[in-house]
Formats: structure tokens, C-alpha cells, sequence
């Protein structure tokens, strides 16, 4: 009687088993349908390195992905400043200072650039604006009048409310600079930087003071070359039509010396 009832207990407990498989096949495709019913639910878009769910837009992700990665890329710079950030003016209350700033061309187009400050008033650039041809540079002077602390301390190495800012803008080729250039095409202009302004004590040397220096001195001597006229190595004209070479001049002054001489002779 003991054998016999073994028997239908290992029956029961295969038949217990045989009827637990499909419970857990069950759950898991239960579960793999409800992992793909959320990857739907947010709109195709799969983990890294999962599986692609059949049907999901997988183009439109790509894409975002994309635009939100060319959003992150610095922009690209059309002019390179030095100083970069900053604008170096000494402290001297109650005068008008300067401060200097070289600006260059990198691209490869020819770029329209022109100042903008805060304090229009007590500063102005000069020059306010101009085109610089690919690879061209210039030393641009700013001139800012500083005045009386109230409470008579002198404000070194700090920064100013006053900010410039420098905006471009791309051009078909050389042209004569106008600011108009940049109300016409606003879509396309460009705020390459904005600079602080940072006040250096004129009797304590530094290396941005030395470097201020310089620049003001490259400006000084690139605006003196401008006031003087163009050497003309062709010929001269004089009145209407008459053309006047070298070689002739020279005869003219040989034959009237000539004439000259024979007068005193008689």
C-alpha cells in the first residue's frame, strides 16, 4: 500500500510542473510585450546599444539627436581679438584715456565689423567700423573719459559697468564701409565678443600695460601713414590733356638754363 501511494505523488508532482511552464513563458513574453509597448510609447526612441524596436522612427532620432549636438558646437569665429576679453585703459580721473585692441580677419570671406558700447557719451572708437579683406588686421583705439571716484579710491584691476561689443557680419567683397551695411542684413550679423573694461594703475608697470603701449603706438603710426598722400611714380598732369613725363621735364629745365646762360653771354 506504501508503494502505491508514491506513485500518483511523483505523478502530481509532474503534472504540477508541467503546468508551471507555461506560466513563466507566459510572464515572460508578457514582460518583452510590455518593454516594447513602452519603447513605442516614447516614440521609437531606443537606449544605446539596445535592440531597435520594428517600426520606430529611428530617422526623426537621429536628426534630433543631430540639431541638439550642432546647438552644443561653439560658433565659429570670424575675427580673432587681442586682447580676447578685455579692454585695458589706464586710470587717470578726470581725462580722456585709451585702450587698443587688435582685430583680425581669419576667415575666409571678407567681414564688416563695428563697435557698440554702453556708454556712447564718455566713449567712441575710431575706427567705428570698417572691412577687413581675409587675413587683414588693425589696431582699432577706444577713448573713454573716466571720472572722479566718489569716494576717492582708485579702482585697480576691477572690472567696469561700461562694456563694448563687437559685431560682424559676412560681405560679398571690398566695399566702403557704411553702418547702414548692418541694418540692411540684421539676420545675418554675428556679436563676435563683448569686452569689459579694466582699469590699470599707470605708475605700477605690467605686462598689460607694456602690451597697451605697444598697440598705441602701432595705431598712432598706421593712422600717420594714412594722412600722407599716395607716392605717384607715373607721370604728372597738369591742366587739361597735358602730360608732362620725366625726361621731359628735365629738357625744359636744360633748354630755359640754356637761354639763361646765352642772355648773360650778350
Amino acid at each position: 500500500m506504501a508503494v502505491v501511494e508514491q506513485k500518483p505523488s511523483s505523478d502530481q508532482g509532474k503534472v504540477w510542473g508541467f503546468f508551471k511552464l507555461p506560466f513563466r513563458s507566459s510572464g515572460a513574453a508578457q514582460n518583452s510585450s510590455s518593454s516594447a509597448s513602452a519603447v513605442s510609447h516614447l516614440g521609437g526612441h531606443h537606449l544605446p546599444g539596445g535592440p531597435q524596436v520594428e517600426g520606430s522612427d529611428g530617422h526623426h532620432g537621429s536628426s534630433s539627436v543631430s540639431s541638439v549636438a550642432k546647438s552644443l558646437l561653439p560658433t565659429r569665429r570670424r575675427l580673432k581679438l587681442d586682447p580676447s576679453t578685455k579692454l585695458y585703459f589706464p586710470y587717470e580721473p578726470g581725462k580722456q584715456v585709451r585702450s587698443a585692441i587688435k582685430i583680425k580677419n581669419i576667415s575666409k570671406s571678407f567681414v564688416a565689423f563695428k563697435f557698440q558700447t554702453t556708454a556712447p557719451k564718455s566713449c567712441f572708437m575710431r575706427p567705428p567700423g570698417a572691412i577687413l579683406a581675409p587675413g587683414e588686421s588693425i589696431i582699432a583705439t577706444v577713448f573713454k573719459f573716466v571720472e572722479h571716484p566718489e569716494n576717492n579710491e582708485k579702482p585697480m584691476n576691477q572690472k567696469s559697468r561700461v562694456k563694448f561689443k563687437i559685431m560682424c557680419l559676412k560681405v560679398k567683397g571690398m566695399m566702403e564701409y557704411v553702418p547702414e551695411l548692418f541694418d540692411e542684413q540684421k539676420d545675418q550679423v554675428v556679436v563676435e565678443r563683448i569686452l569689459r573694461v579694466i582699469f590699470l594703475d599707470p605708475e605700477r608697470p605690467c605686462p598689460a600695460l607694456e602690451k597697451l603701449k605697444r598697440q598705441l603706438v602701432e595705431a598712432d603710426a598706421a593712422v600717420e601713414a594714412k594722412k600722407k598722400p599716395p607716392e605717384d611714380a607715373g607721370p604728372k598732369i597738369i591742366g587739361e590733356g597735358l602730360v608732362i613725363d620725366e625726361w621731359k621735364e628735365r629738357r625744359e629745365r636744360y633748354l630755359a638754363r640754356q637761354q639763361v646762360e646765352g642772355v648773360d653771354s650778350v
